[in-house]
């Protein structure tokens, strides 16, 4: 007698008792939005030609992760005068392309961005993508607008040096996203299939000059039947209800000022926090502090305090997020530093590893027991995940790469600013 059963989740499918697992990509980092993959026999080298199943050509350069679901990539990218939001199959053949919004052309970081820069994401029914402009839309899979909105119209035009590339976060039927800029500091909640606010909050700080701007993204944290909303920038990292944006904590001391120091200026956050179970990283920028934060805080958190239970002083990823796997915090520092803490106590688990020299900007990614680490020149780091260092391989594709990479169905996909690829063994 055969006997199959079919469990699926938010990004998760698992076919059959003892069956290896198949898992999608939907959004920015993942299944749980943290880095982390439970995909196995993964490849572990690759070049030009090894172990590239397909590459198909980009219309123009991108930072946007792909999100994937069955046999369904989608991305962005810019296109002639165009924003698009681009549906791959899975077998390298474009399926649709439509135009989400427009661009003045402006590229920002030495032309290292674009208003492609945010990263879609998916339920497997639709679609939602936001653009450097402000453009927020939600698509079918099949490529079908359902709803679109110009954000920078509804709440306030963007004041913002390098552009707005923060990417929201889907949970349950709402969309989340933080428009935090020189203009405006907000936190709002949308119904994903209308596109209608359902709440909107005001985000106080006192931050001034460049720290009023924010470029990271917002994320959930959830365990068993508690879940609030993280949204990071403003020299804060804040804490949020679900059910209205109220203000559940504040971390403060991430723009320190001791006594005959002067006020970061240029300390804007880039990385965002990445959250686990018991523990949500907080990094900040410039080789900032780095805070370990107790998801059952509550009120203000200052350094030190019972809301904490760890701070480097030093050591923060300055555009990378941080990567929580196994015990260990991975932190990737702008010039390829590798600093590797326990996740408990924040002690160093080996001396910082100097990857390729490089710079860095895609988030680190876990997974089949490796640490997989992508620089902008198109060079992948793996490294075996573990209380010691130890490089399996370096890998370079001839291509800048700025997205963090996406893993599904067996295949690591990356995003580069002439092709997508998708790598298998």
């Amino acid at each position: 007698m055969f006997c199959r059963a079919v469990v699926v989740a938010f990004g998760l499918l698992i076919v059959g008792p003892g069956a290896a697992s198949a898992e999608n990509w939907p959004q920015w980092r993942g299944p749980g939005n943290d880095g982390l993959s439970h995909e196995t026999k993964l490849a572990t080298t690759w070049d030009d030609t090894k172990n590239i199943a397909w590459k198909l050509a980009m219309p123009a350069a991108a930072g946007s992760t792909p999100a994937v679901w069955g046999d369904k990539l989608f991305l962005t990218s810019e296109d002639g005068a165009d924003v698009v939001l681009m549906c791959v199959g899975t077998d390298g053949k474009e399926r649709w392309r439509q135009k989400l919004g427009g661009h003045n052309g402006r590229k920002y970081m030495s032309g290292e961005g674009n208003n492609a820069s945010a990263s879609p994401s998916t339920d497997g029914q639709h679609v939602w993508a936001f653009d450097g402009a402000g453009h927020l839309a939600c698509y079918t899979v099949d490529g079908k607008q359902v709803w679109s909105l110009n954000t920078q119209e509804k709440y306030g035009s963007f004041r913002i040096q390098h552009g707005m590339h923060n990417t929201p976060v889907i949970d349950g039927d709402r969309l989340y996203m933080n428009l935090l800029h020189s203009n405006a500091w907000l936190v709002i909640a949308f119904d994903k299939t209308t596109g209608k606010e359902l709440w909107k909050h005001e985000r106080q700080s006192d931050a001034t000059a460049e720290n009023e701007q924010s470029y990271a993204s917002p994320s959930v944290w959830r365990q068993g039947g508690t879940a609030y909303l993280v949204v990071h920038g403003n020299d804060y990292c804040t804490a949020h209800s679900l059910d209205d944006g109220k203000e559940l904590w504040r971390l403060a001391g991430l723009n320190p000022q001791r006594p005959g120091e002067q006020y970061h200026r240029t300390q804007r956050f880039v990385a965002s926090p990445v959250v686990s179970a018991d523990l949500i990283v907080v990094p900040t920028a410039k080789k900032g502090p780095v805070v370990a934060v107790k998801p059952d805080a509550r009120g203000k958190i200052e350094p030190g305090g019972a809301g904490e239970l760890w701070r480097l002083p030093r050591s923060t990823p300055d555009v990378p997020s941080p990567l929580i796997h196994d015990g260990l915090v991975y932190l990737c520092g702008e010039s390829g530093l590798l600093t590797c803490v326990d996740a408990k106590t924040g002690k160093e688990v080996y001396p910082p590893e100097q990857l390729h020299k490089a710079i860095y900007r895609a988030s680190p990614v876990a997974a089949d027991g490796k640490i997989y680490l992508l620089a902008r020149d198109g060079v992948a780091t793996v490294i075996k995940a573990g209380r010691s260092y130890e490089k399996l391989a370096e890998n370079k594709l001839t291509d800048d790469t700025s997205a963090s990479l996406a893993i599904a169905n067996g295949t690591i996909y990356i995003r580069g600013w002439k092709n997508l690829y998708a790598i298998r063994p």
